[in-house]
């Protein structure tokens, strides 16, 4: 199904300018990923039943490497009742960036599938005080997606406290459309989400695989063509971005159960119904999690010229 070789060539983006004012710094595809992403094997912040694995644990068991050109992370869909928790892949970016447009292609995000938590996200350091953007996220069976921003105490945003349970809660923008997380981002072939981080807003747009926009493609993007976002955090006098958000870095998890999925399973009646805790049933059913992996065809990161 995929290969489980990782790759260790280097990829110079050579900058090229696009329409929209933008220029091309980096790309991140099966050519470098995994050369420019860093392997987390450490306790999960989040408290999840889950046991992230080095490199080359993922690499030997098959849940990182390539699938048709595109770069692969899944989850242990094999062992029963993994004492330290079912097995998986969290990575981040060796780089880290302060604002920044940013294009994500991704064919296949895990499911929508009772246990789990996906989530591409970025964070600075010393959390929360750098900020953290989560991009895509949500847990168990939820079908669209929720974008959030957390910070230090001071910032507002789209009429919420961004430092709500001490940053934990965060401020965050639902969305509608169900295609754009879980089943139904992946029954549509997946698609883009595109980013652009100023200092005057973090603006977010999805667009599905047959609706991806041809400046995109092109690879001359220009965002103020796409149209209404999916959510946007305008700062201003309730939260000056730069003090906010530096220094992000990416990252790409799956993680079961713990502070978010867990706590939630037994209120969610699809989820309840098929075991009685939310570790019992990531425990006894690995099957259940064949289609929890990522595809990504691309990331690519542009500058202002």
């Amino acid at each position: 199904m995929h290969s489980s070789s990782v790759l260790a060539l280097a990829l110079s983006a050579v900058g090229v300018a696009a329409q929209g004012g933008y220029q091309l710094e980096t790309v991140f595809d099966a050519s470098n990923f995994f050369s420019e992403f860093k392997f987390f094997d450490q306790h999960d912040p989040t408290n999840g039943f889950v046991d992230y694995v080095d490199i080359h644990t993922a690499s030997d068991n098959s849940l990182a490497g390539y699938q048709n050109g595109s770069v692969y992370m899944g989850v242990d869909t094999v062992t029963k009742n993994p004492s330290n928790g079912r097995r998986s892949v969290r990575v981040s970016s060796n780089k880290s960036w302060t604002h920044g447009l940013f294009i994500s292609d991704i064919a296949h995000m895990p499911g929508s599938i009772c246990g789990t938590w996906p989530a591409m996200w970025w964070v600075g350091d010393n959390w929360p005080a750098g900020g953290e953007i989560d991009i895509i996220e949500g847990v168990n069976a939820q079908t669209t997606n929720l974008i959030t921003m957390h910070t230090s105490e001071g910032c507002t945003l789209v009429d919420k406290d961004c430092n709500a349970g001490d940053g934990h809660n965060g401020c965050g923008v639902g969305t509608s459309d169900n295609q754009n997380y879980g089943d139904g981002f992946n029954d549509v072939g997946g698609g883009v989400y595109a980013v652009e981080w100023t200092s005057k807003a973090i603006t977010v747009w999805f667009f599905q695989r047959s609706a991806i926009p041809a400046d995109i493609s092109n690879g001359n993007p220009d965002p103020s063509s796409w149209g209404q976002p999916t959510a946007n955090f305008e700062g201003g006098s309730g939260c000056n971005l730069d003090d906010h958000f530096v220094q992000n870095s990416m990252i790409f998890d799956t993680t079961f159960c713990g502070d978010w999925a867990g706590k939630v399973f037994s209120g969610d009646g699809e989820c309840s119904s098929l075991g009685s805790s939310c570790e019992d049933y990531v425990a006894n059913n690995p099957e259940a999690f064949v289609e929890a992996y990522w595809l990504i065809n691309s990331i690519k990161v542009y500058q202002q010229s």
